[in-house]
């Protein structure tokens, strides 16, 4: 079962289509937040209303994915010693990144918010660099990254905006993205001693537990009114969340985290495609050509490299 998991998620079609699945299922977050908050009242300046609801997600998430392994037949069972390894993911993978990127949502657009997820390549392939010798930055992977980054200054142009402005909800985006790529190469790194499943759902259980933790201190544990539409988003959100990672971690744990942080570019162009058929936003010619450069720089970086590099 291993050697034919590694054989799929290795495989140029089976990694685009997780890469691709995942980063689809991401963008998609970041209109429904949107609605979310609209549905259920929530404003910029309902940080722990922010918090709570984020915490429903990642623990509906979690509680999804352990589901999921029942029925496959799998153990759900605590594995000994393994809480420090999936503690340390759930700290950043879950809870400090949604603590930024909720925070962040309610105070920016759907649009800027995509935009700045592109950073997480960045992040992703910077921190690879570092933590892993036979990772390391290269030449054709700076020339992909410049092209894919390209496409996501395009994005920002199909909204008439050549510049943007920085400010409180922007900077927190920003930390939400780092600490989001530093997750993603945790994860690669734990998963060498943890079933992907169930590091994913326990690291999102920790996480989301806390969250609703943090949450309830100041808005008490059920604040919210939840009509079927917004009973309904926030199940989406769970699964998108259970799905997209599942996805994310495990073609991380067979590939080399240079390689796949490209495919992350990919989450502003699906997040602003699909803000405009769920929020009603108009789509420019930009945005086309935000596609073909991402696709251009997921080509350069993961062209097979002349035997002279060593990446």
């Amino acid at each position: 079962m291993k050697a034919s998991t590694e054989k799929i998620f290795t495989h140029p079609l089976g990694i685009m289509g997780a890469a691709a699945g995942a980063t689809l299922l991401w963008g998609s977050a970041f209109p429904y937040v949107k609605l979310s908050y609209k549905e259920l009242g929530i404003g910029k300046d309902d940080v722990f209303e922010q918090l709570l609801f984020a915490g429903y997600r990642f623990t509906l998430a979690a509680l999804l994915i352990l589901a999921f392994m029942k029925l496959l037949g799998r153990s759900i069972a605590y594995q000994r010693g393994s809480l420090p390894r999936v503690a340390r993911i759930g700290l950043f993978q879950t809870l400090l990144q949604y603590v930024f990127f909720y925070y962040g949502m309610s105070a920016s657009t759907g649009v800027q918010g995509s935009i700045i997820a592109g950073t997480t390549s960045f992040f992703q392939i910077l921190l690879a660099h570092f933590m892993y010798a036979g990772d390391r930055i290269t030449l054709r992977r700076t020339t992909g990254l410049i092209v894919g980054f390209s496409g996501v200054v395009f994005v920002g142009l199909g909204k008439g905006e050549a510049s943007f402005q920085f400010g409180v909800a922007e900077v927190a985006l920003l930390a939400a993205m780092f600490f989001g790529g530093l997750g993603n190469v945790l994860s690669k790194k734990e998963s060498e001693h943890l079933d992907i499943l169930y590091m994913t759902s326990f690291q999102m259980l920790i996480g989301g537990v806390a969250l609703v933790a943090i949450g309830a201190a100041g808005a008490g544990i059920a604040p919210f009114s939840f009509s079927a539409e917004a009973a309904w988003m926030l199940l989406y959100l769970a699964a998108l969340s259970a799905v997209g990672f599942a996805l994310w971690n495990t073609v991380m744990k067979y590939n080399k985290v240079g390689s796949i942080s490209m495919y992350l570019f990919l989450i502003p162009v699906f997040g602003v495609i699909l803000s405009a058929l769920l929020l009603d936003e108009a789509l420019h010619v930009y945005v086309w050509a935000a596609l073909a450069l991402v696709a251009a720089g997921i080509v350069i970086v993961n062209r097979q490299p002349a035997k002279a590099e060593t990446a």
